[in-house]
């Protein structure tokens, strides 16, 4: 008896989990690892396949609040990379915020009444969340996206930030005031995304009354989406 216990220790001791390879990114690393954490015995071919996801902003994009005219905003120079699962119904993605870059709009990227906005006007985008769903096969691109809008006139007025959270979608976003109809990915991964949201007021008499909060905003952003298949 003592010599079977003694075999079976030394038997358990020998078997351990298979360790997953060192990757540059922390959050692929993870997503890969628990993808293809083995059972009893590794079965590859029902490993969940994670992808590489590049999301690059364009040109042509347009913007707009309550019922004014909209803004003309050309968004190009923006990127971001993420993190994909692949799911029943496309891709699951995850994008890193912390790298995630929108272009401001100031007299160089935005345009309103076919004039650029004067060149102290500022209105940075600093995202929260850009994560959701992404089909390959139909294009269909459904992205929920959180983000702060901070507006500012030089450095003598900065008001406390517009927080803007919708799904900017491939297909139609609808309001109470504003809708507007997005564009699935072509075969280069080119699409619309068209997203209404409700931005509701602040701390701030002079915003809340110029921009008639609460209110809805829209955005029409034109985008490339690049997936490649993780190398897990």
């Amino acid at each position: 008896m003592e010599s079977s216990t003694f075999h079976s220790f030394n038997l358990l001791k020998f078997i351990n989990p298979i360790k997953s390879a060192n990757y540059n990114t922390r959050r692929l690393l993870k997503v890969c690892s628990e993808a293809s954490k083995p059972n009893i015995i590794a079965d590859t071919s029902q490993a969940q396949k994670t992808y590489s996801i590049q999301f690059k902003t364009l040109e042509g994009c347009k913007l707009g609040i309550w019922r004014y005219p909209i803004f003309e905003y050309n968004a190009k120079g923006g990127s971001g990379n993420g993190i994909g699962r692949e799911t029943n119904g496309g891709i699951d993605a995850d994008f890193d915020v912390k790298n995630l870059y929108i272009p401001s709009l100031n007299g160089q990227t935005t345009r309103f009444l076919g004039l650029p906005l004067p060149p102290f006007l500022k209105i940075d985008i600093v995202p929260e969340i850009l994560q959701g769903n992404i089909d390959k096969g139909t294009g269909k691109v459904d992205l929920r996206f959180k983000s702060r809008f901070w507006f500012s006139v030089g450095s003598i007025y900065k008001a406390p930030p517009l927080l803007v959270e919708t799904v900017l979608t491939s297909e139609e976003s609808t309001g109470t005031i504003r809708s507007g109809v997005g564009e699935r990915m072509n075969t280069g991964g080119k699409c619309k995304l068209v997203g209404v949201a409700v931005v509701d007021p602040i701390d701030d008499a002079f915003m809340n009354t110029f921009l008639r909060l609460p209110t809805e905003c829209i955005a029409y952003l034109n985008a490339v989406i690049s997936i490649s298949q993780a190398n897990c």
